[in-house]
Formats: structure tokens, sequence, C-alpha cells
């Protein structure tokens, strides 16, 4: 049997077929479906809207949390001089700690949102992009 014939003998799903396996994300629109139609289905879909939510959840906090934390470093330069500028030991004082903390505190954002969208999105939007692909056919604009 050569390669032509496995592939029309091939089951919808099936491996050898070179298709994805998983369930569509909601019943695949009509084969004269523009790629705005399927991508208006893929949007409306359960699960882009749980990775919409699931990035929400992280970003709005965390977005929330960032910004009171510098807003209270500039604040705190711009009312309290005297406390930002007590030393805690030698030439380094609370500004000089609060700054450090600033960059600090950005790294460690960096990486808590690199590793919630390795565990907590990144799987499912994959699934939803390579069901997007067999909803277009592979074909990009």
């Amino acid at each position: 049997m050569d390669k032509q014939d496995d592939r029309a003998t091939a089951e919808p799903g099936d491996v050898r077929a070179g298709t994805h396996t998983a369930a569509p994300l909601s019943p695949p629109p009509p084969r004269s479906a523009t790629h705005d139609e399927v991508y208006l289905t893929v949007q409306r879909s359960a699960a882009f809207q749980e990775v919409r939510r699931r990035y929400r959840r992280f970003v709005v906090p965390a977005t929330a949390v960032f910004l009171a934390w510098y807003l209270a470093y500039v604040l705190g330069a711009t009312v309290a001089p005297g406390l930002m500028a007590h030393r805690v030991a030698g030439a380094l004082n609370v500004a000089m700690l609060a700054g450090l903390g600033q960059f600090a505190s950005t790294f460690l954002l960096t990486w808590a949102y690199a590793r919630h969208a390795r565990l907590r999105r990144d799987a499912a939007a994959l699934d939803i992009r390579w069901r997007t692909q067999d909803l277009t056919g592979g074909n990009i604009r």
C-alpha cells in the first residue's frame, strides 16, 4: 500500500492522516466559512473564554498590586522624604531598599507570569490554536 492509498483510507482524526485528534471546539463551520467566521466561532467558544478568564484572573490583580507598590514608592519619596532618607545600614537607606525592591518585584512578577502562563494557559491556548488550524485548513491570510 503506498502513502497515497494510506491517506485515503485513514479515518478522520487518525494519526496516519496527520490531523489533530481532539474534538472540535464547536460544530465546524461550513466549508465556505471565512477565516473571520472561524475565528469568531473560536472566540465565542468555552475553551477560549476559559483561557481569557485565567489570563485576567492573574493579570488584573498582579497589575493592581504592582502599580500600588510603585505608587507607594513614588508617594513615599514625595510625601515622606525623611522616612526614605532613614539609614538602614551604612550608605543604604529606605529609598535605596525600596528602589531595589522595585527591581526585585519586577523580576518576581515576570517569573510568576511566565510560570502561570506555562502551567495554566499555554497548553489550552496551543490546543485552541491547533483546532483553529484544523478549522481553517491551515490556510493563513
